[in-house]
């Protein structure tokens, strides 16, 4: 390892489990001191697979730096008091990843308002609302980077409608992640003097995480797939120094990975 972001600090939400819980461990595993926030713990786990204690204690017993913040990101105090614990317990915040969402997936004529309104809770008004935490502190030191989590499905279906897209299971969930991506770049221009990078970021390909695999998105064993590590990685890159002129872009990790950058100049 590097130490690429050695002195940094990272505040990666949604990272009880899969991409989350990858994407903290390679941050640092790369030096970043790592505050970990998510619902699922040891005494509160969720249904699936994974909690915070178990991706924090990798971490640590790794050599890495981590702590456990349990965060419902649904609830802005809460939001508040994450971002308060990540600068008091390491004085500062480098790097926000906003990795956490929450999916359900029903047509939009019979989508279930409260679900609706805490899918845009936590994977729309979480990341702004962070984002306006964190902003502070990264103008005040002239660096920082924010990188929300995005997906394919933020992409307009085809036209005429594609017979997956008709099925509208994901118009929802889409909508969060289209939100997401616009608030990515319009932030990323009014930050750009501050030398602080804002960016979306999503796999080339699904993921086989213990979420989509128990939505029966995809399987555990299906080839056409992309590991979270990879995903990682590009994150890894987004959030290092040779990045600094990368604003403002929506991603893809494996094109991305793939890319030369221009150290410290506008892509």
């Amino acid at each position: 390892m590097t130490q690429s972001l050695a002195g940094a600090v990272a505040i990666v939400t949604g990272a009880s489990r899969g991409i989350g819980a990858v994407i903290a461990a390679r941050l640092a595993a790369e030096g970043a001191a790592v505050v970990a926030a998510a619902r699922s713990t040891a005494e509160k786990p969720g249904r699936l697979s994974g909690t915070l204690d178990e991706t924090v204690a990798a971490i640590n017993a790794s050599g890495g730096r981590a702590i456990a913040v349990p965060t419902d990101l649904a609830d802005a105090g809460q939001r508040e008091a994450l971002v308060a614990e990540a600068e008091r317990e390491f004085g500062r915040v480098d790097i926000l990843v906003n990795n956490a969402a929450i999916a359900y997936f029903s047509p939009a004529a019979e989508f279930d308002l409260a679900r609706a309104e805490l899918m845009f809770a936590i994977g729309v008004h979480a990341p702004l609302h962070l984002s306006q935490l964190v902003l502070p502190g990264m103008r005040a030191r002239g660096s920082g980077r924010i990188c929300n989590l995005t997906s394919d499905v933020a992409r307009h279906p085809r036209v005429p409608p594609s017979r997956w897209g008709a099925k509208g299971t994901t118009t929802l969930y889409g909508m969060c992640k289209a939100a997401l991506e616009r608030f990515s770049s319009g932030l990323a221009a009014e930050v750009h003097s501050d030398g602080v990078t804002v960016n979306a970021i999503g796999p080339s390909k699904i993921v086989p995480t213990p979420g989509t695999v128990f939505h029966g998105v995809t399987t555990e064993d299906n080839p056409d797939t992309e590991r979270p590590e990879v995903l990682a990685e590009a994150v890894l890159r987004l959030c290092g120094k040779e990045s600094a002129g990368v604003s403002g872009r929506v991603l893809r990790s494996q094109d991305f990975l793939g890319e030369r950058v221009e150290v410290g100049t506008d892509v």
